[in-house]
């Protein structure tokens, strides 16, 4: 199964590690996906009640966040360390960010965080009752459609840089919005696809620290989601 969330859509040779270690299983995944998002949650409560220092905590957060990413990816047996890691640094940013963004518009925060919960439950659900099926053709159309985003991303950030910006992926209107609705519902589908890899995965039987590479994609995915939503509900807020 390919996924597009980096943290899953890598091949791994199990069978050394199956012989010398225990594997993976679902309760192990709960756990530390609980784990790591109470450590998200934390560290963004934290940043959230330091108003002065939110600079620091975005450029902090957005740079280790990055490299223990990159980490874990490539060596997946650090997962232990760098997960954590990672869901302490990316609490921090979004904390900082979603403080700025409630001063604006109060609220925001707790409507974005009760979305992107609901809209997990609602994927799990999805899920395993398999009203949706994860399909070779629907994983090949998340994953142009998450690129194509992640391209659209990386051009506006380098046109910022010269004073421009891509047209209406930053307004309030009837396009803008709907295009953060269609951004918010790639994120999601993204969650149904590393649902999967990670049934395939137990099913391989990987050793047991890819629970923490399977818990730190799920947390990636689930950023994503709430700061696309945190942007939509902007959106919605402005007009």
């Amino acid at each position: 199964m390919e996924t597009s969330n980096p943290l899953l859509k890598r091949a791994i040779d199990f069978s050394e590690a199956r012989e010398t270690s225990a594997t993976m299983n679902l309760e192990g995944v709960v756990n530390k996906t609980g784990i790591l998002l109470l450590l998200c949650l934390a560290a963004g409560a934290f940043s959230w009640m330091q108003p002065e220092l939110q600079g620091p905590f975005i450029i902090i957060g957005l740079l280790g966040g990055l490299i223990t990413c990159l980490v874990g990816t490539f060596k997946p047996t650090t997962t232990p360390i760098t997960a954590p890691l990672y869901a302490v640094l990316e609490g921090l940013c979004i904390g900082a960010l979603s403080q700025i963004m409630n001063v604006r518009w109060p609220g925001i925060m707790v409507n974005a965080l009760l979305l992107t919960f609901g809209v997990l439950a609602l994927m799990l659900v999805l899920y395993t009752t398999r009203i949706i099926r994860v399909t070779d053709r629907l994983v090949t159309g998340v994953l142009l459609a998450t690129a194509s985003v992640a391209l659209v991303y990386l051009v506006d950030m380098v046109m910022r840089m010269f004073g421009a910006q891509v047209p209406y992926i930053h307004e309030s209107g009837l396009l803008g919005v709907g295009i953060s609705l269609v951004i918010v519902g790639i994120a999601s589908f993204n969650l149904l696809i590393d649902f999967a890899v990670i049934e395939s995965n137990i099913r391989q039987r990987a050793p047991k620290y890819m629970e923490w590479y399977c818990g730190m994609a799920l947390l990636i995915t689930l950023v994503w989601l709430y700061l696309e939503l945190l942007r939509l509900l902007s959106k919605l807020r402005s007009r």
